[in-house]
């Protein structure tokens, strides 16, 4: 999975998480809320500055938002076949 990907999938967990619309949380952040739907759909690439802005609208750090998920246990070859 892509970074731009993560950070829109950790990004829209986290607003919803605080019951924050796209809207409000665009408001909070002094960004236009197209941008944040765009963030949401792995459109652009959020700046740094952006993304420390929207960590700190949601009450996490930075690093939450480029958080990679646990990765699944991946089957052998072996234990396919069997």
């Amino acid at each position: 999975m892509e970074i731009r990907e993560v950070f829109a999938r950790n990004l829209r967990a986290a607003r919803q998480a605080k019951g924050l619309s796209q809207e409000e949380l665009a408001h909070r952040a002094d960004i236009d809320r197209t941008y944040i739907s765009s963030l949401e759909r792995s459109v652009y690439n959020a700046s740094i500055d952006v993304v420390d802005r929207l960590a700190t609208v949601l009450g996490i750090e930075a690093c939450e938002l480029l958080k990679r998920p646990p990765e699944e246990p991946q089957m052998s070859t072996a234990e396919l076949d069997d």
